[in-house]
């Protein structure tokens, strides 16, 4: 496996310059991974097919949902890769290469477990920041028109938002310079992550039923559903900033009523 990916790896550096790779290749990257998890939810939704597992039983219009995907194009292409292009030279003076050898997986999973953490320190501070009135009203509110998320309104957000929140999953892999393939992979889990917190379902193979910190689908949900200055559960990936703060009170105890009324029906 190693060897194969080695040898695909050396035919992407013989074939195109770091450039190329490093902005090009991780905007394609990007919206291939984006667009291939989060639009099946959306034919979900439209069919009605596992709506067992849906958390909100109210579904967008095809209007609203096509919204959301002309304007991803727009930020992504006006946004995401400029963006892309301009950071660019910081990676690059930071360490960021991407020749061989590859990086262990020992590497490149702790990075990745460093960014997670990083990431979501940041995204805590300034997701709440956002919540508050003015920020809310002219930035943030945005994001927040898709009240029943799914998995695209991930990064459907204001681009002042864009740029603001970005900075949140860039910062970790700016100030390591990490190799080129660690920057993809931990692009593609991040991107994997926000597109399930935002789905809208919550199955049973749902990566929170298994992870204790793991916020997910349902934790985010709530989020959306409420008003802006009560909504809390502000982090991105873990519960543990949102536990620490306080700030998922009205979560913890909707889920404690949801135990007990469960508990009720099944003794009568």
């Amino acid at each position: 496996m190693a060897s194969i990916i080695e040898s695909g790896w050396t035919y992407l550096i013989t074939n195109f310059s770091d450039f190329q790779l490093a902005c090009l290749g991780s905007f394609l990257l990007h919206e291939s991974v984006f667009f291939l998890s989060g639009l099946p939810f959306i034919y979900l939704e439209r069919a009605g097919w596992l709506n067992k597992y849906k958390i909100q039983m109210k579904n967008n219009t095809n209007e609203a949902q096509n919204k959301c995907i002309t304007r991803l194009l727009l930020y992504h292409f006006c946004v995401n890769l400029p963006v892309m292009i301009a950071s660019y030279p910081v990676f690059r003076f930071m360490g960021m290469r991407s020749s061989l050898p590859l990086p262990s997986w020992k590497v490149m999973s702790t990075q990745i477990i460093f960014y997670f953490i990083v990431e979501d320190f940041i995204f805590y501070w300034g997701h709440r920041i956002l919540h508050t009135k003015w920020l809310y009203k002219h930035v943030h509110s945005v994001h927040h028109e898709y009240a029943t998320p799914f998995g695209l309104t991930s990064e459907y957000a204001h681009p002042a938002e864009i740029l603001f929140l970005g900075f949140a999953t860039i910062f970790g892999p700016a100030i390591t310079g990490p190799h080129l393939i660690t920057l993809w992979l931990w692009m593609v889990v991040r991107v994997l992550e926000t597109v399930e917190a935002h789905c809208g379902y919550h199955f049973p193979w749902s990566p929170s039923n298994f992870l204790p910190l793991y916020g997910g689908s349902d934790f985010h949900d709530y989020h959306h559903r409420l008003i802006y200055t009560k909504s809390g559960n502000y982090s991105s990936t873990f519960v543990y900033m949102d536990w620490l703060f306080g700030t998922d009170s009205g979560y913890r105890k909707l889920k404690a009523l949801k135990s007990e009324e469960e508990a009720m029906f099944k003794e009568n």
